[in-house]
């Protein structure tokens, strides 16, 4: 959509084709999700349609009629775009093109504009230039787009070349580049979480479904300055941060980007590197928006892409957030924790939460450290559960019991405190 001003909502008719798989349910609440991400996009919808077929028409998506029926709305409500609520092959997006006069957009480019809006960080805006190149390539001929802004100038220029040509290879050789860029910052990436593990941090990740209020309650929490809106993907790069417990333990807390259902592929395979700060944590605190009606249908969404980044087996705290907008029929599943993110209580509950959760992945130990050793003695405290300090006179030490992330954690902190 158009990025260009953002502040002008463009007009949108929405069209959705439900096949004999998909019931009633699922399809209604795909169409409404579609709505939140064309609003995302600073779209406006004006109109929604929708048909029931066996199968897709392998021409047109839908039937001949509807397409007769969005003509005539299109130009009534002098519609800018028509977004499609499933991919587009190439062809289709051709002949549709020659019905009507709005541009044509399917989910995933609709997916793709939003994160292209929303990515900040330098892998972040590498994963969408990737993504979107990706979707494009095979699409050229279906919507004749202009590639100069990709570069261009000598020796970019081939004789007897057409502009498609031209366009086709700019692309190939962007998305060569791209990776070649992406793989560094993945190499970097795992040489960060090698490091993190080497170091016994513990390490926990919000993951849940977009807009759930994952990044309110990361910022809570850790104190820090991620974006935070009620819309969808309000985050998309991750971060991480230090968090510390009521104990006074340190542990590492990574925002990730939110969940959807029917993410494109293509998505998932841009951003497995970003997902995959889920995939190696201690623990996962999956936040879920308990005022959503559709909160059932996130929870399995959610759970499919753990299973996908073969992140299901990793322990799971289970947050329903905004409870202060439940519905009174809506009765949270036990074990979990109902909180409000705006409430400095409920962050307090969740904190003490997280601890238990923590504790259970610990082993116990048991130290005696001189009384000299201020500095051993403070470690302790920050990186591990220190549930008692007694100091023996006779001895002059301390005698601490508590739990540390592992025995070779607490023999690391040994060593170093020498």
């Amino acid at each position: 959509m158009n990025r260009q001003n953002d502040s002008v909502h463009e007009k949108a008719i929405l069209v959705g084709c439900q096949l004999p798989r998909q019931n009633d349910e699922r399809f209604f609440y795909s169409m409404e999700e579609l709505k939140s991400l064309t609003k995302t996009a600073n779209g406006t919808v004006c109109a929604v349609v929708s048909q029931k077929r066996e199968r897709y028409d392998s021409a047109t998506f839908i039937g001949k009629g509807k397409v007769e029926e969005i003509i005539a709305l299109e130009e009534e409500l002098e519609a800018d775009l028509i977004i499609f609520n499933s991919e587009l092959s190439p062809s289709q997006v051709r002949n549709l093109s020659n019905h009507f006069n709005a541009r044509i957009i399917d989910r995933t480019q609709l997916i793709l504009d939003i994160f292209a809006q929303r990515a900040k960080t330098r892998e972040g805006k590498l994963q969408v230039e990737l993504a979107q190149l990706e979707y494009l390539l095979p699409r050229l001929s279906g919507i004749g787009v202009t590639l100069s802004r990709l570069g261009g100038g000598i020796g970019t220029r081939g004789p007897g070349e057409t502009k498609l040509e031209k366009d086709r290879r700019h692309i190939r050789f962007r998305i060569h580049e791209l990776k070649q860029q992406i793989n560094q910052v993945v190499n970097h990436r795992e040489r960060y979480r090698e490091r993190r593990k080497h170091q016994g941090a513990f390490q926990a990740a919000l993951v849940g479904y977009t807009n759930a209020g994952k990044s309110t309650i990361f910022n809570k929490l850790a104190e820090a300055d991620s974006y935070e809106e009620d819309k969808l993907f309000a985050t998309l790069d991750p971060l991480t941060r230090k968090v510390k417990l009521k104990s006074g333990f340190q542990m590492l807390l990574t925002d990730t980007v939110g969940f959807i259902q029917d993410l494109p592929t293509s998505l998932i395979a841009a951003f497995r590197s970003t997902l995959e700060e889920a995939a190696e944590a201690n623990l996962l605190i999956h936040v879920i928006d308990g005022s959503s009606e559709d909160r059932s249908q996130h929870e399995k969404t959610v759970s499919r892409i753990l299973n996908d980044l073969k992140a299901s087996h990793i322990p799971m705290l289970t947050v329903y957030n905004k409870k202060d907008q439940f519905g009174g029929h809506f009765i949270p599943e036990n074990p979990s924790i109902s909180i409000s993110a705006l409430s400095e209580n409920d962050i307090s509950a969740l904190l003490s939460a997280i601890e238990k959760e923590v504790v259970k992945q610990l082993t116990f130990y048991q130290i005696d450290v001189p009384a000299h050793d201020g500095k051993l003695l403070s470690r302790l405290r920050s990186e591990t559960i220190m549930l008692e300090q007694e100091f023996n006179k006779e001895k002059q030490l301390y005698e601490c019991k508590g739990y540390a992330h592992s025995s070779s954690s607490i023999d690391s902190i040994g060593n170093r405190g020498e």
